[in-house]
């Protein structure tokens, strides 16, 4: 049986003393917690300090993005040696916003899968719709195209370390949302696409992720379908309660 994994996309919010406090909200809030994986990810800036309030507790690190190079000449970017170093667990690649506004490909997310992957970090992979794309009935296509993209060269032993975190677009910060019918579709197709490219049992095991604007409203319903198995959270997951409200809806699965 899949474990569930919430996970929080903090984005660009929160300083470094309101992610060291946020961070330690979750940590006592999600104490007993026990069949589902929590994860969040904070800004750059505040990843070492929020690690040290993580440390050996249920909680799990994220880093937001990594360059695929181990250093060098790159202004803004950090590298996975010093992701790796500060214990981060999870790196988020290829997320929409990246994709919109930073101009990531097809050819960058592989080149950072196979990076984190090497680091024996494991990956969440965003794939996701833009609203004109689903309209013009694209959807299975550009899942198809991201997926097959994203796992290029990847064996099998190291696909089973992935996370896969489908987001359509269109609900990401608008307030709106797939109807658990049409998240279920998605996520039905992409375990279709996996089990194409690693067989069935990697395919029955991999996590997907639903991230498109889930909250306490919409999580247990989201969550009980059969192939969606957590959540990346943007705005829920800025306050701790609302956060746990979440977590508690998987946990209750």
């Amino acid at each position: 049986m899949r474990k569930y994994i919430i996970a929080g996309n903090w984005k660009m919010n929160k300083t470094v003393s309101e992610s060291i406090a946020l961070a330690k909200g979750i940590v006592d809030a999600v104490k007993g917690i026990k069949k589902t994986e929590v994860v969040i990810a904070p800004t750059y800036l505040a990843a070492a300090k929020v690690a040290d309030v993580v440390k050996g507790t249920n909680v799990k690190l994220a880093i937001q993005d990594i360059h695929w190079q181990d250093q060098g000449a790159y202004t803004g970017k950090v590298s996975v040696d010093m992701v790796k170093e500060i214990g981060a667990e999870y790196i988020i690649i290829g997320h929409s916003e990246q994709r919109q506004y930073f101009h990531e490909t097809e050819e960058t997310v592989n080149l950072k899968v196979k990076k984190t992957l090497a680091a024996n970090i494991k990956p969440i992979i965003c794939i996701g719709e833009t609203l004109p794309q689903r309209e013009a009935n694209e959807l299975k296509t550009v899942l198809s195209t991201q997926i097959t993209g994203a796992f290029k060269d990847v064996s099998s032993a190291d696909a089973e370390k992935c996370v896969l975190a489908y987001e359509p677009v269109w609900a990401i910060g608008t307030g709106k949302v797939a109807t658990d019918e049409q998240a279920e579709e998605a996520h039905a197709y992409i375990r279709s696409v996996i089990k194409d490219l690693y067989g069935a049992k990697i395919a029955d095991e991999m996590r997907i992720q639903y991230g498109g604007s889930m909250k306490p409203g919409n999580a247990a319903g989201l969550l009980s379908q059969n192939d969606i198995d957590g959540g990346l959270i943007g705005g829920a997951a800025l306050k701790a309660d609302s956060f746990f409200a979440i977590i508690d809806a998987a946990e209750k699965r």
